[in-house]
C-alpha cells in the first residue's frame, strides 16, 4: 500500500499562485464553464442596464460566484475520478452524477433569484411608480 499524498508546506503567494492555476485548469476545457462565463457577463450587462441596486447586485454575483465555484468542484471531482479509476465504476459514476446536479441545482437557483430581480425591474420600467 501506498503512503497517503500530502502536499508540502507552502507560501501564501504559492498558495495563491496554485489557486489561480486551478482557476484556469478548470475553466481550459471545459465547454459547460464557458457558457456559465457568458450566461455570467449577460447577467451583468442585463443588471447594468436595468440599474439593479446595491442588494441585488450582491444577490446577482453571489449567484454567478455560486455556480462558478460549482462548476469548479465539480470539474475537480471529474478529474479525481479520472486519475482514480479508468474503468467503468458504478459508484464513480453516481458521484460525477452528483457532482453535475450541484452544478445543475446552482444554475437553478441562481436562474430563479435573476429572474425575479429583473422581472421586477422589467415590470417598473414599463410601469413606474
Amino acid at each position: 500500500m501506498s503512503e497517503p499524498f500530502c502536499p508540502p508546506k507552502r507560501s501564501w503567494l504559492q498558495k495563491f499562485g496554485h489557486a489561480f492555476h486551478g482557476v484556469w485548469l478548470g475553466i481550459r476545457g471545459q465547454r459547460s464553464f464557458a457558457v456559465h462565463i457568458i450566461a455570467g457577463l449577460l447577467v451583468v450587462l442585463a443588471a447594468a442596464l436595468l440599474r439593479v441596486t446595491r442588494i441585488e447586485w450582491c444577490l446577482l454575483l453571489l449567484c454567478i460566484t455560486v455556480v462558478f465555484s460549482a462548476e469548479m468542484f465539480n470539474s475537480a471531482l471529474e478529474q479525481m475520478a479520472k486519475a482514480v479509476e479508468r474503468s467503468e465504476n458504478p459508484l464513480i459514476a453516481q458521484s460525477l452524477d452528483i457532482g453535475s446536479a450541484a452544478v445543475l441545482m446552482a444554475s437553478i437557483g441562481a436562474s430563479v433569484i435573476g429572474a425575479v430581480i429583473f422581472l421586477a425591474r422589467m415590470a417598473e420600467l414599463v410601469n413606474p411608480k
